[in-house]
């Protein structure tokens, strides 16, 4: 008798798994860890005072009457329409971007691209010595401004022969600004020295000169990292800003709203009426920053996405 033996079965291989998907995940992840400790501190101890915030602004919560509390709606949002001195702290703070925000950036691109430059020595020192104000304590940076512009003692005022009614002194909250730019130059130069050197090179062959190139390749390089410091320094400077005019009667067009906010909380210990004054200046940087967001597919470059695209 004759066997016939069969062959075996070829073996289905199983699919391999999509490399990209992969590496996305554990990019993910990896990420998730890193922001899980500042994840916890946000809900711990930034989300609750956050919802507090929001219960308290439809009450009259004051700080030194807190048994007459009782919840009156929206009446506080609408005092914010009746309040001539809250809208003009409101404007004060959109006029303070749209002042230094600007210059900053433009300082902040200007230094990058100087840096960025072959034929200068001595760049990690220099780099030290920008970024080393970011770090000095913004109460240090704010008695030695104040100290050098107050009206009767400064230095700065004597030289100009400025008077306390001068309204040259709303642009020292500026001039405060460019002192931590910092942080947004080390983010322009990271930007600028990850472009590839070939593109300048075809440019240079093509004729193109240094403005050109500059123009034409820097800056859609770059645009993610202008964007994201357009962002971040619209975000700090209607919250985070060393004043310099409280309790001065000069500068106060500049008076941002956090200004104004901080006295309603701790000066007339109106808590409801602050949180409602907090709550609209949030709305107001949230709409802002969403129409930052809509604008960002006109102008900004990401090149992951356009070769994604072409894939």
């Amino acid at each position: 008798m004759f066997t016939v033996k069969r062959a075996p079965a070829p073996r289905r291989r199983s699919p391999k798994p999509d490399r990209h998907l992969s590496l996305r995940k554990y990019e993910a992840t990896v990420g998730f860890l890193f922001l899980l400790p500042w994840l916890v501190g946000f809900f711990l101890f930034k989300m609750i005072p956050i919802l507090a915030a929001l219960g308290f602004s439809f009450t009259n919560f004051k700080m030194i009457e807190p048994e007459n509390t009782r919840f009156i709606g929206l009446t506080n949002y609408l005092t914010f329409f009746k309040d001539s001195v809250a809208g003009a702290s409101l404007f004060g703070s959109i006029s303070y971007f749209i002042l230094s925000v600007p210059i900053e950036m433009i300082v902040a691109l200007v230094l990058a691209a100087v840096f960025t430059s072959d034929r200068l020595r001595g760049k990690r020192f220099m780099r030290t010595l920008f970024f080393m104000p970011s770090i000095i304590p913004a109460i240090a940076i704010f008695i030695i401004i104040s100290g050098l512009i107050d009206p009767t003692t400064g230095w700065i005022p004597q030289i100009f022969h400025l008077t306390q009614n001068s309204q040259l002194y709303g642009l020292f909250p500026i001039i405060l600004s460019l002192w931590t730019i910092g942080p947004g130059f080390l983010i322009m130069l990271g930007a600028m020295q990850a472009v590839p050197k070939e593109l300048y090179e075809a440019a240079r062959v093509d004729g193109a000169g240094p403005i050109n190139r500059f123009i034409s390749i820097t800056i859609p390089m770059t645009s993610p990292a202008i964007f994201f410091s357009l962002v971040i320094n619209m975000i700090s400077s209607f919250g985070g800003v060393a004043l310099l005019d409280r309790g001065m009667s000069y500068s106060q067009s500049l008076s941002p709203m956090e200004s104004y906010i901080a006295s309603q909380m701790f000066s007339a210990m109106n808590l409801g009426y602050a949180s409602a004054l907090a709550w609209i200046m949030f709305i107001v940087v949230m709409v802002m920053t969403m129409l930052l967001f809509r604008s960002a597919r006109y102008w900004v470059h990401f090149p992951e996405e356009s070769s994604d695209e072409e894939i």
